[in-house]
């Protein structure tokens, strides 16, 4: 309300300023000619406030870019003026003004235009990026409820990786509250360890952590809340949701799932390769062992059902990767030399 105030004040003061500049100039009383400095006036206050909206929604590369388009088409304006000099001369003073003032401004326009226009190709010798005018986008990542209570979020907080801000929405934190409240005991501690997760990630101070109160009312599922606000920040989604890692990129919404990561960070293991695991129960299959090795993956064992119980070496056969984790299947070290 201020502003529109003030600009309306400022309309009026150019309105009275071009009736008295034109009265004063004209040395004359008022007539139906001194009038006209009041529409003078109004129009040069009117363009003043166009082009004040222009300059407001103009990024800082395109007025600097203008700016300087300006001054190099005044600089060549000038030049030409005087290069043209002994031509001018010649010609009778009114047309001098105002072949002066056309090419003035013909090349005050012309400069503006081709500087803004290839600015961004050449970058003005690199001015506009030595100013600095325009600050790096924020990179948001928003957290769902799975990795929060996965709880494995805060320790990848920890090694500094993760950068930008982590953005907890507040429909998630009501879901967090929710199963915290649960009369399930699995479904109460798992809401306490996922509130117990976020105050850990609050405590870091290398991490900047922002509540969104943004909310979708007339959507309902969680999921779709999620997706719809990563959209609206052009934000990246942290999940280990399947579900919703897959639904998510449908949208076009870029995901950063936790069960990738740590599937990638595995150490390779190759056909050959020599392990020592220790046996912890029977396989699926007849006469098979089961081992897991520190990351969990786990380690199938031919002929390995004897074994449980105990660490033995055994020789890698080959390497199944699914979408649930990676398997290993392997057979007696022996075995192995033997055949």
């Amino acid at each position: 309300m201020r502003k529109r105030g003030a600009q309306i004040l400022f309309v009026v003061f150019c309105t009275i300023l071009g009736f008295i500049l034109l009265l004063v100039s004209l040395d004359r009383s008022v007539d139906i000619y001194s009038l006209g400095g009041l529409l003078i006036g109004l129009f040069t206050g009117l363009v003043i406030l166009t082009i004040e909206r222009y300059f407001r929604r103009a990024s800082s590369r395109t007025l600097v870019s203008g700016f300087l388009g300006l001054v190099l088409g005044l600089l060549l304006a000038r030049i030409l003026g005087i290069a043209l000099a002994d031509l001018l001369v010649t010609l009778p003073d009114p047309v001098v003004g105002a072949l002066q003032t056309v090419i003035t401004v013909a090349l005050g326009y012309l400069g503006v235009v081709v500087v803004m226009e290839k600015g961004q190709e050449v970058r003005l010798l690199n001015l506009v990026r030595v100013l600095k005018e325009q600050p790096r986008l924020k990179s948001y990542k928003i957290l769902d409820t799975s990795v929060i209570i996965d709880g494995r979020i805060a320790d990848i907080c920890e090694t500094g990786f993760l950068e930008g801000t982590l953005v907890i929405p507040q429909f998630i934190l009501r879901e967090l509250q929710h199963i915290a409240d649960s009369s399930d005991p699995l479904k109460r501690n798992r809401g306490r360890r996922g509130l117990d997760i976020l105050q850990r990630i609050q405590k870091k101070v290398d991490v900047h952590v922002e509540i969104s109160d943004m909310d979708f009312p007339e959507i309902r599922e969680v999921d779709a809340k999620l997706v719809a606000l990563a959209k609206a920040m052009n934000a990246k989604v942290l999940t280990n949701d399947f579900n919703l890692n897959k639904v998510a990129e449908l949208h076009g919404v870029a995901v950063l799932n936790i069960n990738e990561l740590t599937n990638a960070l595995k150490p390779v293991v190759l056909p050959g390769e020599e392990m020592r695991v220790y046996v912890l129960k029977e396989g699926k299959e007849y006469n098979q062992g089961v081992a897991y090795l520190d990351d969990g993956t786990m380690v199938v064992i031919d002929n390995g059902r004897r074994y449980i119980g105990q660490t033995i070496d055994v020789c890698v056969t080959s390497v199944l990767q699914t979408t649930a984790g990676r398997m290993i299947f392997s057979r007696l070290k022996e075995e192995a030399e033997a055949a």
